[in-house]
């Protein structure tokens, strides 16, 4: 482990200084050993993880608004147990992972409240709309799946608290990828009308699917600094690349066509080629533009403020039960 704050008030001046501190934080990296939250880090990488678990967990949270609202609509009551359980596994991993950034020194009020201003992202896939039933299933088998390939490598980031995150996280994701599919397998065996609409809705998520990995490489501004410090694995474009091998199959047992025309084996590459997606759109969506951004911050903001008196209620139960 590199030299904690406690080593640094205990050695002295130049156990503490930046460039000691710098290098043993370094030799820790190397050594392939994980940084906690009592270790010294450069400012700049706890900022980086700052920005990402907090985009993260954000991205769990507004993820609940998709497919809650087809809770009371799913056609039976077990498939509405089984998206009930679901919304809640996310509301879940976004409190492992707001409990992890806390450890950085930021509290959860601060990253709630710059999600409720905009101030802090979440993934973009979040703000295009569920038209269809068909959109749980596909949430399930192309977003779950995307977020697999992207959060496995994630159980080995060199930060240990969202390391040991990752691990539950992946687990109840592969889990939820498993659902989306049989969903779609149970539709695509029914009528004419719930293929076309499961083909409909394949349509729609795949793109921003591929746009969940972030910008290609050459336009990322984070990757080769996250990259260095271990705090990603791959980067973007290996992680589509990944998603796409893993999911052409998975498309083929289905009987859907995803909607690229320049997808094929590339026997060469030993991979598949496929197109690029609307780089433009993507940006768009980033920046506040996209079809649901303005609506899921205001029903985050809506429900955040209706939920203040369970908080401070459930606050001063703990504060009294402390005191007696």
């Amino acid at each position: 482990m590199t030299s904690t704050l406690d080593d640094v008030r205990r050695d002295g001046p130049d156990a503490g200084s930046e460039a000691a501190l710098e290098a043993g934080f370094e030799a820790t990296l190397a050594r392939h050993e994980r940084i906690e939250p009592r270790d010294w880090m450069p400012e700049a990488y706890r900022a980086g993880l700052v920005r990402q678990i907090a985009q993260h967990a954000h991205s769990e949270i507004i993820g609940m608004q998709p497919e809650g609202s087809w809770i009371s609509r799913a056609p039976s009551l077990r498939r509405k147990a089984i998206l009930l359980a679901k919304v809640q596994d996310e509301a879940g991993h976004g409190l492992y992972l707001y409990s992890a950034c806390e450890t950085l020194g930021v509290s959860r009020d601060e990253l709630l409240a710059k999600l409720a201003s905009g101030a802090q992202k979440y993934s973009s896939i979040f703000n295009y709309p569920t038209l269809s039933y068909a959109d749980v299933g596909t949430i399930g088998w192309l977003v779950d799946g995307a977020a697999i390939c992207n959060q496995v490598p994630l159980c080995r980031t060199s930060y240990g608290p969202y390391g040991r995150a990752m691990i539950r996280v992946c687990k109840e994701e592969s889990f939820h990828q498993r659902q989306g599919f049989e969903l779609l397998m149970t539709m695509m065996g029914g009528t004419d009308d719930q293929r076309a609409m499961v083909q409909e809705s394949v349509d729609r998520f795949w793109w921003p699917s591929l746009m969940m990995f972030g910008p290609p490489d050459a336009d990322s501004a984070h990757t080769e600094r996250s990259l260095a410090w271990g705090i990603k694995r791959h980067t973007n474009d290996e992680l589509r690349q990944k998603f796409v091998d893993m999911t052409v199959p998975q498309a083929e047992r289905l009987g859907v066509t995803l909607p690229d025309p320049d997808l094929r084996w590339n026997e060469e590459r030993g991979a598949h080629d496929f197109g690029q997606p609307d780089w433009d759109d993507f940006w768009t969506v980033v920046k506040g533009g996209g079809p649901c951004n303005a609506q899921r911050l205001e029903h985050f903001r809506d429900a955040r403020d209706e939920g203040a008196w369970v908080r401070e209620a459930a606050t001063a139960y703990a504060e009294r039960g402390a005191g007696a």
